[in-house]
């Protein structure tokens, strides 16, 4: 039997499928996480005068959680209706009919991606052929002038080939992912799946966020969250759009899912970069069939071209690269 309680801080109904508590929902962090969201994009209708629906404001009316799947004993996904619509009234006496917005959501919460670059040690030619050689990092001709960049064809980015179910396929292609933990823990959880996914140990710290870059935030100063910023820039990006992750949202239709891009890019001996094709990886136990692809940068947009990662990791390092952040 269905039962409904009030939001303890929003004050809205929801009502829950029989055998999910209160309890579960309130504590399931995409949940709690998606509808302070909402709110506060909801909120800046009023605030903002040039808001396009500030004259008859949405208004979150209610939610009803339709079914739900279980992590053992947390919430792993739910299904869910919110009821939206305009303050106008619905009756012929009040006017203008009250709008609604489609309201269905699948929550899953935040992924992270991992955009995984290797480079031939031996690829130190350039060009014109001089010889270049790495200064703090940085790619140098001898004499410490900045050398001219070779192209993409020396740089090599690693694919997973695992079933996705879901796209109905057995071997789909795509970047190394992973969901986040409950700690939020964004640049954690990528060095995680690097050495699950790939068998590279990388470093939190080593990391880059190209998500973060983007939206002009040093990698460095937000790794925990990929969405924490200054008070400052806080109030600057409410105003701009609710205050959003820092991510890309491959489905923002129907799924909450929001994926933050991280990149780590190495150096290694050309004779390795074969081992990488073909070795099997992934958790067996649960039920990670993953074989590993490596590719070309300047043939990822085609051998990766179904996944929405790909190539919006893609766009970001060519991006970044064009504005010299990375």
């Amino acid at each position: 039997m269905a039962t409904t309680f009030t939001h303890p801080k929003y004050e809205i109904p929801i009502t829950l499928p029989e055998g999910l508590s209160e309890k579960q929902v309130l504590e399931f962090h995409p949940f709690t996480s998606w509808l302070s969201t909402l709110q506060a994009s909801l909120a800046l209708q009023r605030s903002n005068p040039s808001h396009p629906f500030h004259s008859d404001p949405y208004i979150l009316r209610g939610i009803t959680i339709q079914s739900y799947d279980l992590f053992g004993p947390r919430v792993g996904f739910l299904k869910l209706t919110s009821n939206i619509t305009t303050s106008s009234s619905s009756s012929p006496e009040g006017g203008k009919k009250a709008e609604h917005l489609p309201g269905a959501v699948f929550l899953r919460g935040p992924s992270v991606a991992m955009l995984v670059i290797l480079i031939p040690d031996d690829n130190l030619t350039d060009g014109d052929g001089s010889q270049s050689e790495y200064v703090e990092g940085k790619k140098k001709k001898k004499g410490n002038e900045p050398a001219k960049d070779k192209e993409e064809e020396e740089r090599y980015v690693l694919l997973t080939v695992q079933p996705r179910i879901a796209a109905g396929s057995l071997e789909f292609v795509e970047l190394p992912a992973g969901m986040v933990d409950e700690a939020g823990n964004f640049s954690g959880t990528a060095a995680r799946e690097i050495q699950e996914e790939l068998g590279l140990e990388i470093p939190a710290s080593e990391l880059v966020c190209l998500s973060d870059l983007a939206f002009g935030v040093s990698s460095t100063s937000s790794r925990q969250s990929s969405g924490t910023t200054s008070t400052t820039e806080k109030e600057e990006e409410i105003c701009k759009d609710g205050n959003l992750p820092r991510g890309v949202y491959p489905s923002p239709g129907a799924c909450d899912e929001y994926i933050p891009i991280f990149m780590h890019e190495r150096r290694v001996p050309r004779d390795q970069l074969g081992e990488w094709t073909g070795r099997l990886t992934g958790l067996r136990e649960e039920g990670e069939k993953i074989t590993l692809k490596l590719v070309k940068m300047g043939d990822l947009w085609k051998e990766a071209g179904r996944d929405a990662k790909a190539l919006s990791a893609i766009a970001l390092w060519e991006g970044l690269r064009r504005e010299g952040k990375i």
